[in-house]
């Protein structure tokens, strides 16, 4: 198997090799199994960082006056 060509299959939950899943089914390429097989804790931990830093995260955008998501507006 060639180096680098491991994915993550979000729909089966396991590793697969590049003969897997469609592309959109599925995270990578990475080089290991061991790597593809990290690869939710990974995505979760980028998440939460993202989330957490304050470049990114106004508090005056958050939340408007009645406590409620600037985004809730937006919502159907």
């Amino acid at each position: 198997m060639t180096e680098g060509q491991w994915y993550w299959c979000l729909v089966h939950h396991r590793v697969e090799p590049y003969d897997g899943c469609p592309a959109d089914d599925r995270l990578g390429p990475y080089v290991t199994q061991q790597d593809a097989a990290g690869a939710l804790d990974r995505a979760r931990e980028r998440n939460e960082a993202w989330d957490t830093d304050p470049r990114f995260n106004d508090p005056e955008d958050e939340q408007d006056d009645e406590g409620g998501s600037a985004f809730d507006a937006f919502r159907g």
